[in-house]
């Protein structure tokens, strides 16, 4: 039974809203309830796979993109959507397939960019694809495109060399010949042939390295269960870390328009430090990434690591290799390399336990046996707050810190290697989780809500006075004897000087009595040491702590950011840095604020930050930018503002005012058509011409405003306030003496067919005579 066609196109108008609104959920829901009518219909399809990708359905997404492919196989969008999510995914076959595909379909359309665009793709991702390249060939010598030719032709010929058809390739490199006789590639070609050596294999396209690193990286995966139990720590972090590694590859190697207006973007960012690559780093970073992961694939560390090596070298920061490359120099017995890696990723929440344990192994090693335990230790606290709940985890690891005093001092050999191996034993296997629950079910219950350390089984120790002595701090606390707490804090103190949740206490404490900055220097340092032994979580939160102190203590603002960043806490640091551009600018420093602004974007670009940030972000600097009557900049910044929100009305009207106040007539008229277009695309009409009006508001001298407004008024068939409006302009521009833009208008004015067009086009002849 046919569907409703109002159902069905009120459904699509509804999708095409919330999309517009970037509400992709909401989108999705709505083509899904149109499709209900018409569930073959090839645009709601499309409509729906492309909210799915937004949402980041990539698979479900990758499906639709297949079903249209199949109602519609004559339409090569759908096929090369398909092409782009196989990449995406790692289905290099179905990708290169897909592509080839979309390619021929769009040459029968007569559109040669397109199919150029999808043979390329082909050849990045199989550069000896020689059917790919003959396409390439053959449309590249009719565009006359003769080098582009010649490099396909002599990629052909080494393709059927290899395949041992001697005849057919020479006779592709007389074909390349015949382009270009001058050619250096070619006479290279023809000297190796009669030489009797191979031709260079060809070359995989700029962009084309990042899906087949992803490609690599699954194959890497795919012996392993998908469960996080199926693999030790340190096997879980080197997972992740190759997984992340190969996207931020794709990420560096992506040329689709939204890495383009990404790269965008940093084109206005500039003189706040190393936080993004430029291109020569990062062109360097690409091609030591993907060795690595080549090598890494093959099984040869060695030259993983030196790849690594390379691209940290070559500016690539990050601590996933870091990570990757501190437990590679210790397979290899570099102990000291290793280690000063391995420090540099310690603070990252997802290779914190990994690299705990690494150190842990490396100590050992080096038979350093108090170091070991206390990195054994500490890898013992992470993954027993991993069995908390959130709100829990921060009280259990509080527990471990008398527990890792006591064994700072220790110096019984024997005590130490026990600890190592038990923590060892229980951490390094496959079901190190189910392990962790089995252990914490077999000791005795608490009487409180909070279960007791693991390590108090595993180590068999007690570490109670200091927690006692806490306790008694709490209550004299509560009692309102600050002095006899503090009196107590210090006691306890004498048996645990860098026991930190005390000094803590302390600052706590101080605060009560009413002695702010005391207090504040007391969590400075406690904060510091927390960050020094790598606890970036308490450093975190003892740094908040002090920023509700004192909101403008810059100093603490920024180790906090850089605490952020260090754990991956990308959206939390950008909103620290939101907070510091403010503070900034209501100091009026207005220098301070948009280099903050603009490092706080490189951030976003550069981690898994929301999106969203950008255009927050870049308004706030655009409107610096005005209030510095930098008007250059600001335009600038707005017109990438633009780019990513093209639905941005205040960006929308900025760049048309600033154009005006620069005497940029011709650039005004065109930000204005274009966002009336956009407008018009939309279905809002009304709200294009209350846009030209406001505009007209501020700037009534414009002629070419009014006559904008009164084209959107007959559009919206209100063809005679279109007409009042154009009478009063041609009066007021025959009163000025500028009889050309009157003629215009009156010409304007006919061509909107009134019903007396016959006395305008009188009036046309009588001024034209005069």
């Amino acid at each position: 039974m046919p569907g409703r066609e109002d159902t069905f196109q009120k459904a699509m108008n509804d999708g095409h809203s919330a999309a517009w609104d970037q509400e992709w959920d909401k989108a999705a829901a709505a083509y899904r309830r149109a499709l209900q009518e018409f569930p073959d219909h090839p645009k709601a399809l499309n409509s729906l796979g492309l909210a799915l990708y937004q949402l980041g359905n990539v698979d479900e997404a990758l499906q639709i993109y297949i079903n249209v492919s199949k109602i519609s196989p004559d339409d090569p969008v759908p096929v090369e959507k398909v092409a782009q999510l196989s990449e995406r995914t790692g289905d290099l076959k179905t990708a290169v397939e897909a592509a080839m595909r979309a390619g021929d379909l769009f040459l029968k359309q007569r559109d040669t960019e397109k199919a150029l665009e999808n043979w390329v793709r082909v050849t990045n991702l199989n550069p000896e694809h020689a059917i790919a390249h003959s396409r390439l060939a053959q449309v590249h010598e009719k565009l006359g495109h003769l080098q582009q030719a010649v490099v396909e032709y002599l990629a052909i010929a080494s393709i059927i060399q290899r395949a041992g058809n001697a005849e057919k390739t020479k006779e592709m490199v007389n074909k390349a010949l015949s382009l270009l006789p001058n050619s250096p590639e070619v006479k290279q070609a023809q000297t190796l042939l009669s030489t009797g050596q191979l031709l260079p294999k060809p070359m995989r396209g700029k962009g084309g390295t990042g899906p087949i690193r992803m490609a690599q990286v699954k194959q890497l995966q795919q012996p392993q269960s998908s469960r996080a139990s199926g693999l030790d720590p340190v096997a879980e972090a080197r997972q992740k870390a190759l997984t992340q590694l190969a996207e931020l590859l794709f990420e560096y190697s992506d040329d689709s328009p939204s890495a383009q207006e990404r790269r965008g973007i940093s084109a206005i960012m500039k003189g706040t430090g190393g936080l993004s690559l430029q291109n020569s780093e990062q062109t360097k970073t690409v091609l030591h990434l993907g060795l690595a992961i080549d090598a890494q694939t093959k099984g040869n560390e060695t030259q993983a690591a030196e790849e690594m090596e390379h691209a940290i070298e070559a500016g690539f920061k990050h601590p996933s290799i870091y990570f990757a490359l501190g437990l590679l120099r210790f397979k290899g017995e570099r102990l000291e390399s290793a280690q000063r890696f391995l420090q540099n990723s310690v603070k990252h929440n997802d290779y914190a336990l990994g690299t705990r344990l690494l150190l842990g192994q490396l100590h050992v090693k080096k038979s350093q046996w108090n170091a070991a335990a206390l990195e054994y230790l500490e890898a013992l606290k992470l993954a027993d707050s991993m069995t908390m709940s959130a709100d829990k985890a921060d009280e259990m690891r509080q527990q471990y810190e008398p527990l890792i005093e006591a064994h700072e001092n220790q110096t019984d050999e024997t005590v130490l290697k026990k600890v190592c191996n038990n923590i060892n034993g229980l951490l390094m296997r496959p079901d190190w989780r189910e392990q962790l629950h089995k252990t914490r079910e077999q000791m005795p219950k608490q009487e409180g809500e909070m279960p007791a350390a693991l390590a108090d089984v595993i180590l068999q120790v007690q570490s109670s006075t200091v927690l006692d002595s806490m306790n008694r701090i709490n209550q004299l606390a509560r009692l309102g004897s600050l002095r006899s707490a503090m009196d107590e804090a210090y006691d306890a103190l004498q048996h645990a000087p860098t026991y930190l949740p005390l000094h803590s206490l302390m600052g706590d404490l101080l605060v009560q009595e009413g002695r702010t900055p005391d207090a504040i220097t007391k969590f400075s340092v406690v904060a510091h040491s927390y960050s020094v032994r790598g606890e970036v979580s308490q450093a975190t939160k003892l740094l908040r702590r002090i920023l509700q102190l004192s909101p403008m203590d810059l100093g603490s603002r920024n180790r906090l950011i850089e605490q952020l960043v260090a754990r991956g806490q990308i959206d939390d640091a950008v909103q620290e840095y939101l907070e510091l551009a403010a503070i900034y600018y209501r100091l009026a420093e207005l220098d301070m604020a948009r280099k903050t602004y603009t490092t706080a974007l490189r951030v976003v670009q550069q981690g898994s930050a929301n999106r969203d940030w950008n255009t927050h972000i870049l308004q706030r600097m655009a409107d610096i930018d005005l209030q510095r009557l930098d008007w250059k900049q600001a335009l600038r910044v707005y017109e990438q503002i633009r780019t990513l929100a093209p639905e941005d009305e205040t960006s929308r009207k900025q760049l048309v005012e600033l154009n005006l106040r620069m005497a940029q007539t011709d650039k005004a008229m065109s930000e204005l058509e274009n966002y009336v277009s956009y407008l018009e695309s939309q279905n809002k009409n009304d709200i294009a011409i209350l846009f030209i009006e406001e505009i007209i508001k501020d700037h009534a001298d414009q002629p070419l405003l009014k006559r904008a407004l009164a084209a959107r008024l007959h559009h919206s068939h209100r063809t005679d306030e279109a007409i009042a409006i154009l009478d009063t302009l041609g009066e007021t521009l025959m009163q000025s003496g500028e009889k050309q833009s009157a003629l215009e208008v009156i010409n304007q004015i006919v061509l909107m067919n009134p019903p007396n067009a016959e006395e305008y086009r009188q009036l046309l002849i009588q001024m034209q005579n005069r």
